[in-house]
């Protein structure tokens, strides 16, 4: 009778166990994102045929995500000695990158990658949540890893910023499970901004953004600069 009892109850830890880590796997069908991502073909197209024009310096850092990448027209000097490769486009979500992953990634020869998104949550009717923000990063570091399986990986957090402070808690919960989630994989790095950019009252600091305050000014950028270098220092070197 005691034997029985405790084989069950081992079987029903067991099934309780697999039953918390099933119910904490966040799942996103990106599927219904495809037809979207294909708004960015023509900027895709622009960046493919760059490849094709330009030699990638050697050992190189590759910058990719949305316009805060694609805006940052001092990144080449700013990241010295680091030498970059530069592939932002548009205003792109997370399931936008998913989809040009290994046409961004695949052709270039680096020693890392940075990834800043920052779209996904802004106050429209569209927004992901936070989870879906979490799984869909997943899958491009899954994505990343079957063309590029050695590389570091690192993700800039989302900035807090003026223009999208009304949904910072929602922005501040995908921060959480996006660090979370690169603690998940071997060599994929979570480079925390955010004390950096609010004031003493805890809001965003619109000096260091332009008119849009969504947008980072040459201010911005140097505290950006000063971050990821660190970061990269710390990990690389």
């Amino acid at each position: 009778m005691t034997v029985r009892m405790n084989t069950d109850f081992l079987k029903g830890g067991i099934v309780f166990f697999i039953f918390l880590i099933l119910s904490g796997c966040a799942t996103v069908d990106l599927s219904k994102y495809e037809e979207a991502s294909k708004s960015w073909e023509q900027e895709i197209q622009q960046l493919e045929a760059k490849d094709k024009a330009e030699k990638d310096p050697s050992n190189a850092i590759l910058f990719t995500g949305s316009s805060s990448i694609r805006l940052w027209k001092t990144i080449a000097t700013d990241m010295q000695p680091y030498t970059v490769i530069q592939r932002g486009f548009g205003g792109s979500k997370f399931s936008d990158l998913y989809f040009y992953t290994e046409r961004i990634v695949q052709p270039h020869d680096f020693r890392a990658v940075v990834i800043f998104v920052a779209n996904d949550i802004s106050g429209s009717n569209l927004d992901r949540t936070p989870k879906e923000v979490a799984a869909t990063f997943q899958e491009i570091v899954k994505k990343i890893r079957q063309v590029k399986p050695t590389k570091p990986i690192f993700l800039i957090e989302i900035t807090p910023t003026n223009s999208r402070w009304k949904v910072w808690s929602e922005i501040k919960e995908a921060n959480r499970l996006l660090k979370k989630a690169c603690g998940k994989f071997k060599d994929v790095h979570f480079i925390e901004t955010t004390a950096a950019y609010l004031d003493s009252t805890g809001k965003p600091r619109s000096d260091l953004f332009i008119k849009d305050q969504l947008h980072q000014n040459q201010e911005g950028y140097k505290i950006w600069t000063a971050i990821i270098k660190k970061r990269l220092d710390e990990v690389l070197k």
